[in-house]
């Protein structure tokens, strides 16, 4: 509990005291009054001071405002006992409240604990020196030592370790990072002491994206939430005029037919219908249900930018899935290696790795990576390329030429066909054939899990769509199981698809595009939802995103449609709970059944149990492959 809180249940233990103990009292009218209004003070002098200040503001009609009315007009009716009770327990609601609230907020806040204090730079003496993160330049030298938070992204420079990434992705397990590696702020470092050259600034670094998001993410309201804030506007001046309807036409009524006015009676009906009348548990509730829904998604790296988000992924019945780092990891992996008979599989590598040496393409990486040995580019000469084609040069003497089948029938030189699904590297090597490399990308482990996941969950169809060639595109769909698939796509074909598929929906459904690369991001757009991958995703991609996956496992979208469902399912229960049990004690209240007790039950009760079950939007259990 914080200070304040703290101070609140003090005052309601002490009020409670003093109330139980004045019951047992033999006082008279002038004791009681008097004796009466010292817990009555004690328990709700901010309440009335609130009030106060609503009137002179002229914002009268709100909760404290009802409270106020109710409880001085039933202690002025002679009511001591059930004013301070309803005030009493008000206050009890309203610190169960704020517990609650701040529960949901911790949660989230739990994010704000990657924010990094500072940045280690080592000056020209090897000293470490630290300086504010924003000061840091792209390019800089900075070093982490364990127990520390990476503060920017960039690449290791030196040293290896551990991470752990908990805070971003809401997984447990320690990532290994070597020389070489990408790094992204926000984890904290293990074990080993690591340098890093930083890639970008701190203001466009993972760390302060993220930041930003959750930040964000209360200013967009779900419509469940707007129309509970319209509905409270209206309803609450409505419940006081009819209240004072209720005090006042009844007595009128009985007088003008001679009948004894029962002013009292009437007073009191009137203030159990103010008190049974309170929106507490509808406006407390919903909103922290989508805050609780937030903060739950949060906590397993699912980023979602507004409630309005995660309301309309409660509706998702497409999704729409880009190939290459989403469903794919985006890189490349020697798949088959298939020398000639004059050379063995390691010499075929040796003299391909080699070759490709120079360049920065992802294949070339990937020949080099398969080889597994460190590269003696002084062996490497007369480097030629060949655009379209592939590359040659000379290694130890030795002509080279690695490429595609065009880059073979230049030279003249017959070559093995394959039917394999990926990228061919043939080798040439003294101007005879050496065989061929298969190359291709790898599909995540969690894929296949996930395309099962969002049937389960009730999604009627998942679409792939890709610039990558038919034979590689109709693979992997088969492979993951993908109902309709659309290859060789340039960034305007996709949105093209996209809004085919927009205008075939039913009008309730919602289209989820799930993509991480910078030509999606016109796509993520225009889609119902946008999902992007927020590890080795495009900056523009999460920015034209609606919800981030922090770990690029496409697992993770059907959990946060389980999510925005069960927060949903919450919120629909609260509206009908509260709606439901506040009609009907309205209409005990005003024909004289339902007393103040049962107005504070209606009032009070009502909204505890609405925050009891919107805190169970926060229970949220990681899924597993």
């Amino acid at each position: 509990m914080t200070k304040k809180q703290k101070k609140v249940l003090r005052r309601i233990i002490m009020a409670a005291v003093l109330m139980v103990g004045l019951a047992f009292l033999p006082l008279g009218q002038p004791w009681q009054f008097l004796l009466y209004m010292v817990p009555y003070i004690i328990i709700g002098y901010d309440i009335l001071r609130k009030a106060w200040k609503g009137i002179l503001n002229k914002q009268v009609f709100d909760e404290n405002f009802l409270m106020a009315v109710a409880t001085v007009g039933a202690i002025l009716l002679g009511e001591y006992q059930e004013g301070v009770a309803v005030m009493l327990f008000y206050q009890i609601g309203e610190l169960f409240q704020a517990v609650a609230v701040g529960k949901s907020r911790r949660n989230i806040s739990a994010l704000m604990d990657i924010r990094p204090d500072y940045a280690n730079v080592e000056n020209d003496a090897g000293e470490l020196t630290q300086v504010d993160p924003d000061e840091v330049a792209i390019g800089t030298a900075i070093v982490v030592c364990p127990g520390e938070k990476v503060p920017i992204d960039g690449v290791v420079v030196e040293g290896t370790s551990t991470l752990n990434t908990g805070a971003l992705t809401g997984e447990s397990a320690p990532r290994d990072v070597t020389v070489g590696d990408e790094i992204i702020s926000g984890c904290v470092n293990n074990s080993g002491l690591l340098k890093i050259r930083t890639t970008k600034e701190f203001g466009q670094s993972t760390v302060s994206k993220i930041l930003e998001l959750v930040e964000n993410s209360s200013m967009k309201k779900s419509r469940s939430e707007n129309f509970i804030t319209k509905f409270a506007k209206y309803y609450t001046p409505a419940v006081c005029y009819g209240a004072l309807a209720l005090a006042v036409l009844p007595p009128v009524f009985n007088l003008i037919m001679g009948n004894p006015a029962s002013w009292s009676t009437w007073i009191i009906r009137a203030l159990t219908f103010l008190v049974i009348s309170c929106p507490c548990a509808l406006v407390i509730s919903i909103p922290l249900s989508f805050f609780g829904g937030i903060g739950g998604a949060s906590a397993c790296g699912i980023l979602v930018k507004g409630s309005n988000y995660l309301e309309a992924l409660a509706q998702t019945k497409y999704v729409v899935f880009d190939k290459t780092g989403t469903l794919t990891k985006g890189v490349f992996e020697v798949q088959e290696v298939k020398p000639s008979a004059a050379y063995t599989k390691e010499q075929l590598l040796f003299y391909a790795a080699h070759a490709e040496s120079y360049s920065s393409h992802p294949i070339s990486k990937s020949l080099q990576t398969a080889y597994g040995q460190s590269i003696n580019r002084d062996a490497v000469t007369e480097v030629e390329e060949i655009g379209g084609h592939g590359i040659t040069a000379k290694v130890e003497g030795h002509s080279v030429a690695a490429g595609n089948s065009k880059l073979m029938k230049k030279l003249g030189l017959a070559y093995a066909e394959n039917a394999g699904i990926g990228t061919i590297v043939h080798v040439a090597i003294d101007e005879a054939y050496a065989g061929y490399i298969l190359i291709a990308d790898v599909v995540k482990e969690t894929s296949k899990a996930a395309i099962k996941a969002l049937k389960a969950a009730g999604v009627k169809q998942s679409i792939m769509l890709t610039g990558d060639a038919k034979p590689v595109a109709d693979y992997i769909a088969a492979e993951l199981s993908i109902e309709e698939v659309h290859s060789e796509l340039l960034p305007g074909d996709k949105v093209e698809q996209v809004e085919k598929l927009l205008a075939a929906k039913g009008k309730k459904d919602k289209l989820a595009f799930v993509g991480d690369g910078i030509n999606d991001a016109p796509v993520l757009s225009r889609a119902d939802i946008g999902i992007a991958m927020g590890a080795m995703g495009s900056d523009a991609a999460i920015e034209a995103a609606d919800i981030v996956l922090m770990d690029d496992n496409p697992l993770k979208i059907a959990q946060a449609i389980k999510i925005s469902r069960k927060c949903l399912r919450i919120v629909y229960q609260n509206i009908v709970f509260a709606l439901g049990v506040k009609g009907i004690c309205l209409i005990l209240g005003a024909i004289g059944i339902a007393n103040m007790w049962i107005a504070i039950f209606a009032d009070v009760g009502v909204m505890v149990l609405a925050v009891l079950n919107a805190i169970r939007c926060l229970n949220v259990k990681h899924m597993k492959v």
